[in-house]
């Protein structure tokens, strides 16, 4: 009994232990599954995070060997070095002022601190505006160009850096692909490590893309504002900044409402930023940027072109920029520019003249102005330099030059009547014939049967070498036709020429280059003195000027007179009306005008007297306008002289004529005064004008 008390004493008193035990048991057991649970939950964290950090070494180690692959595609870095800009040629005038860019880029190359602030500060608002931040490659402006191209709230961005795209403009192709992106940030490393922020935002503002065949800001600027970088106002700096991200699009010349409206986004980034006041950049936005329009289609173009053909005679080589100073004179450009294509869009239609070329020198050769065409943009082919065309009777100072040097002088006495030479018999312009005349109105008034009479008495062939030795450089056919000028020449060719006789006798070679230099000012190439030397003498050149002032006193350019100078010259019309000339020049100035089409397509009776003369006339009259009248050489010589022995015998069948009809007495060639005094008996010349319909040739 007692063991069974004990035992159930002893059961009993184990029962609360045990049962203790079991509530201690359960409670011990329970928090061994708890903690097993947690060991579970340990070793899956734990095991994802060791499988997270080999997943990210491994992808540590395949981007490091994706980079390393990449890299080993570029040059070795020690090897790695920016590539030299192509270089520019800035073509200035004479008065230092800048004509035209040529190169590939378009503009010379800025430094930073040459520009106002805010525009480098443009590009870094729109395009990179952490660029002082980062390392080349930034994650925080890519995060955020993700999210606001997402959410397309404010300004755009795109991910790339500035660094990133100057190394893409520097070293790799346009394509678009991971690799290229790859290449381009180990890139941009390399650049950030080799050059300051300063130096990188220069590079790139010199060699980005800004369309219309720009590149760099100063290009840039030039194409559309047409003013220097360095002075574009806060409104054009924003439209520059904008055009980077789509140059093609958005270029102004092509849509300058997409332009404006970038250029204004680049504003708001910029106040944004505090690059710009809010003051100054309202004033932007009410008064956007626009298009600098050159004027009537940008002619000094050609003459950019003209120096570009010729730079390799002067400087064959050059790897840096240059600056070519010329001889054109803007003022003159501008008033050439005016007078041809006036003229043209006034009187063109009516005549059927579609172009035209004006070329203007001193008579040292040196070019003032030089017109190619009637609009740049619409066809750049030179005529003045490049269009071979028939000078027709223009060409006669030649032949009477060869006939002066023969003997003859102005007043001697040639037959107008009618002439044949095999089956060819050339007629005046008016198809009547004045009989006994002498050189001196036989050229002013452009007698063609006394020019061939003069051609076939020099000969052909002296009257090309005459021509060739003024510096007519084309071929020339040594025919009988020559002497009406049907062999085809350039109007650059013909004014040279002419400048032989406003200069006393010397030939000139014409040129547009005056200096050659270096960025850095350093003198490439100077002009000295230069030409073809004398070609013909001091009384001839005296007598070829008394004849051909005739021809503005009383012949074929009587209307292109300018008060107060001593002119000269000659007009020129080709077969069928094809072409129609002016040259003419004083002591001063050589100027020659040729009007036609580039078909060859006849004119409507378009002639040197007409539409070329009063071109010549409005230009000349503004080149002339407020210098000193320079007197002709040897003119004066040739008035005071009288007429040879042989002129008393000759009638005067005009003054003949005009004495029947008026009842007065007219002079006969050994009493006619000097050329100058002439000038009294115009209405005379204006009155033969209306009965026989004299005219130009």
């Amino acid at each position: 009994m007692a063991k069974r008390g004990s035992g159930s004493a002893d059961r009993g008193g184990r029962q609360p232990s045990k049962g203790g035990g079991n509530g201690g048991g359960r409670g011990k057991g329970g928090g061994g599954a708890s903690r097993s649970r947690s060991r579970r939950r340990g070793s899956i964290l734990g095991k994802l995070v060791y499988t997270g950090i080999v997943l990210g070494l491994w992808a540590v180690i395949g981007v490091a060997g994706l980079v390393a692959y990449h890299a080993s595609q570029l040059p070795p870095i020690d090897q790695l070095s920016v590539p030299k800009r192509p270089p520019n040629i800035a073509i200035l005038a004479s008065d230092g002022s800048l004509l035209a860019n040529r190169g590939e880029t378009g503009g010379r190359v800025v430094s930073i601190k040459e520009l106002p602030p805010y525009l480098p500060r443009a590009f870094v608002a729109i395009e990179d505006r952490r660029f002082y931040e980062h390392f080349g490659v930034d994650p925080v402006g890519i995060a955020r160009a993700v999210v606001q191209n997402l959410t397309r709230r404010g300004v755009s961005q795109g991910g790339s850096t500035l660094t990133q795209q100057l190394a893409k403009n520097l070293f790799l192709t346009p394509e678009r692909s991971a690799s290229r992106k790859i290449q381009e940030a180990i890139l941009a490393l390399w650049l950030e490590h080799k050059y300051s922020k300063d130096e990188i935002l220069e590079l790139y503002l010199n060699r980005v893309y800004f369309g219309a065949g720009a590149y760099g800001v100063e290009a840039a600027a030039q194409r559309y504002f047409g003013k220097p970088a360095k002075n574009v106002t806060l409104a054009e700096a924003a439209m520059l900044g904008g055009l980077v991200q789509a140059p093609s699009r958005l270029a102004p010349n092509r849509n300058l409402k997409a332009a404006q409206a970038r250029g204004a986004q680049v504003l708001a980034a910029m106040e944004e930023l505090g690059f710009a006041k809010p003051a100054d950049a309202k004033v932007a936005l009410a008064q956007p940027a626009r298009l600098y329009g050159s004027r009537g289609g940008g002619s000094s173009n050609y003459v950019a072109d003209l120096v570009m053909d010729v730079l390799d005679d002067f400087l064959p080589k050059f790897e840096a920029d240059i600056v070519v100073a010329t001889t054109v004179d803007t003022g003159l450009q501008a008033a050439a520019e005016k007078a041809l294509v006036d003229e043209l869009n006034a009187k063109g239609g009516r005549f059927n003249v579609g172009q035209g070329a004006l070329v203007s020198m001193k008579p040292d050769g040196a070019v003032r102005a030089l017109i190619g065409g009637r609009d740049y943009a619409q066809s750049q082919f030179n005529r003045a330099t490049t269009a071979k065309r028939q000078p027709g009777s223009s060409f006669k100072p030649f032949v009477y030059l060869a006939a002066v040097e023969h003997g003859l002088t102005p007043d001697t006495i040639r037959d107008d009547a009618p002439v044949k030479i095999g089956n060819w018999s050339p007629e005046n312009y008016t198809h009547a014939y004045k009989g006994p005349v002498a050189l001196r109105d036989a050229l002013a008034q452009s007698l063609n049967t006394v020019a061939v009479r003069l051609g076939q008495e020099v000969g052909p062939k002296a009257v090309v070498q005459t021509a060739q030795r003024l510096g007519i450089s084309s071929s020339l056919q040594a025919n009988g036709s020559i002497a009406l000028g049907t062999s085809e020449v350039t109007p650059m060719e013909m004014v040279g020429a002419y400048c032989a006789f406003a200069n006393g006798g010397t030939g000139v070679i014409p040129y547009v280059i005056a200096s050659i230099k270096s960025a850095d000012g350093k003198v490439l190439y100077k002009r000295g003195a230069g030409g073809l030397g004398r070609v013909m003498s001091p009384d001839a050149d005296g007598m070829m000027n008394a004849m051909m002032h005739e021809t503005f006193v009383s012949g074929t350019a009587k209307k292109g007179d300018i008060p107060g100078w001593e002119l000269a010259g000659k007009t020129g019309t080709s077969q069928d009306y094809r072409d129609a000339w002016m040259i003419g020049y004083s002591g001063a100035l050589v100027t020659g005008v040729w009007l036609g089409n580039d078909d060859g397509e006849s004119t409507k009776k378009a002639t040197g007297g007409s539409l070329p003369l009063e071109i010549w006339k409005t230009y000349m009259t503004t080149a002339l306008k407020g210098e000193k009248p320079v007197p002709l050489p040897g003119l004066n010589r040739w008035h005071a002289r009288e007429a040879p022995a042989v002129a008393q015998a000759i009638p005067n069948p005009i003054g003949e004529i005009i004495g029947a009809i008026t009842g007065e007495p007219q002079q006969t060639a050994s009493t006619r005064p000097p050329p100058r005094e002439r000038r009294q008996s115009q209405d005379d010349r204006n009155f033969l004008e209306k009965l026989f319909g004299v005219g130009d040739e």
